[in-house]
């Protein structure tokens, strides 16, 4: 099984920003999506944003315009640039290596949590006043 690692995390202002990483051990290349979720205490993980080998990605509405999730293919890592934080954002963020999809439904399947095979750890975001 990939294996997928998390970092970057830590505590920050709100408005401020944070920029996490994640590397896989999957073959650079391939085709597959890649994905950042959450999960707060006392509630269930959520999809965050997804991007795929092509390039097609896919954004939660509560960060499109503050996020940016980005893939550097050649290091099979993964990239979530976080913007204006809110006290919204405190979470668990997990990464995630999934499979490819097609069509015109791919933005929704890529924040499917059952399109995610690999998972790693998490690292822990937190904003505070």
């Amino acid at each position: 099984q990939e294996q997928v690692a998390e970092s970057g995390g830590g505590s920050v202002q709100i408005g401020g920003s944070l920029r996490l990483t994640c590397t896989a051990s999957g073959r650079p290349g391939y085709n597959h999506s890649m994905a950042w979720f959450r999960q707060a205490p006392g509630k269930e993980r959520g999809a965050v944003a997804a991007v795929q080998s092509d390039g097609v990605t896919a954004y939660a509405d509560t960060v499109k315009g503050r996020f940016t999730i980005s893939l550097d293919n050649a290091k099979n890592t993964l990239y979530l640039q976080m913007n204006s934080l809110t006290p919204e954002d405190t979470a668990m963020y997990y990464c995630a290596t999934g499979g490819f999809c097609r069509g015109i439904y791919c933005d929704t399947i890529l924040l499917y949590t059952h399109n995610y095979r690999s998972w790693g750890q998490g690292t822990q975001v937190t904003v505070s006043s």
